[in-house]
Order: structure tokens, then C-alpha cells, then sequence
């Protein structure tokens, strides 16, 4: 069984990791402008289970903010991405099986990075990017290379749910228009609020 941190605790320690400087600042993970993609090294803790149920986190409505289709009728739909004062940007959504029969979920959600690929399956291949600014901002990571989002998850039932979690740095204040990207998904455009 996963430890679960409620949305209050995810955020102080990753205000932690980002006070003693473990983590990315607000400047993203992209060099300069001028569209080298480069990865974060270090953030806060990750946790090992889904986020709070989705409809009691702040910033969330009932419409989501986006819908991406994946293979064998997943879908990811975007509930909320909130910028936090910490220097990151939380996205919550909701991971569905909207198929007829029990999924797999592709091991390609959780990218290729080997750092990532030791903790097991993750939607650690996601990326936001910020096209205004030309940079990519990858899933934030604690110190041992585990990634912040949900974790733990292999297959989905038919008609089942889970609440799902994605952190990353904080683009700039006036970038809130990024397009959110996942692995054998549809990228998506959202907008950060806060």
C-alpha cells in the first residue's frame, strides 16, 4: 500500500524541496528560449498513490479543462491546473477506462527516462509546453529520481476510474496557455490558473 498526502501536504513538501533549493525555479526546465529541451534534477518528494478525490481539490469545476484520448478507450480528462506559490503548477485529473473491457495501461505514459523507469509505473512521460516561451517542462522529481504524480497503477477496469496528479515547474506568470502532453495520448491545450 502507497503513502497518500493530501493536496495541503504534496504542496508543503514540494515548498520544502524548493526553499532548499533541490528544486527547479520558476524559469522551467528549457534553456534561454531557444528550445532546448533540458530535464529537471532534483524536486520534492514524490507520493506513491493517486491524489484527493478530484471534486474536493481547489480550482476544479465539473466540465473539465480537457479530454485526451488514449489507446483501448482510455481517457484523460483534465479537471484543474493550478499554479501554486511554491513555483509549481499541480494538474489533477481523472484517468478513465471508458472501454468494454480491463486495460493495461501503456508502460509509455511513464516515458523513457531511466531515473523515472526505476519506480515502476507513473505518468512520468508527461510533459506541459509553453509554446509563447519555447520550452518544454518536464514532471517534477524528488532527490531519489521518483516522479511527482500518481504512481502504483497498472490496469483499469472497464468503467473504472482514478484520480489522477501531475507536477510540474511553474512556467512564467504570463505563460498560462500550455499544451499538456502524456504518451500514446492526444495532447491537449489547458490554462493555469492562480
Amino acid at each position: 500500500m502507497g503513502i497518500r498526502f493530501s493536496a495541503r501536504g504534496r504542496r508543503a513538501l514540494v515548498a520544502l524541496a524548493l526553499t532548499t533549493g533541490l528544486a527547479l525555479g520558476a524559469s522551467g526546465c528549457g534553456g534561454g528560449g531557444d528550445g532546448d529541451d533540458k530535464k529537471p534534477q532534483k524536486s520534492a518528494p514524490a507520493t506513491r498513490d493517486g491524489a484527493p478525490d478530484p471534486s474536493t481539490q481547489e480550482g476544479e469545476s465539473d466540465t473539465p479543462l480537457a479530454e485526451m484520448k488514449g489507446s483501448k478507450g482510455l481517457l484523460l480528462q483534465i479537471t484543474s491546473a493550478q499554479r501554486d506559490a511554491g513555483g509549481f503548477v499541480t494538474v489533477n485529473g481523472t484517468l478513465k477506462n471508458d472501454g468494454a473491457e480491463r486495460v493495461t495501461v501503456p508502460p509509455a505514459v511513464r516515458g523513457d527516462e531511466t531515473e523515472i523507469l526505476r519506480h515502476g509505473m507513473s505518468l512520468g512521460g508527461a510533459t506541459l509546453v509553453d509554446s509563447k516561451d519555447k520550452k518544454r517542462y518536464y514532471v517534477l522529481r524528488d532527490t531519489d529520481g521518483r516522479p511527482l504524480t500518481t504512481t502504483g497503477f497498472t490496469s483499469l477496469k472497464a468503467g473504472e476510474s482514478l484520480a489522477v496528479f501531475i507536477q510540474f515547474p511553474a512556467p512564467p506568470a504570463n505563460s498560462s496557455e500550455v499544451t499538456l502532453q502524456l504518451p500514446t495520448f492526444a495532447g491537449a491545450p489547458i490554462t493555469i490558473s492562480g
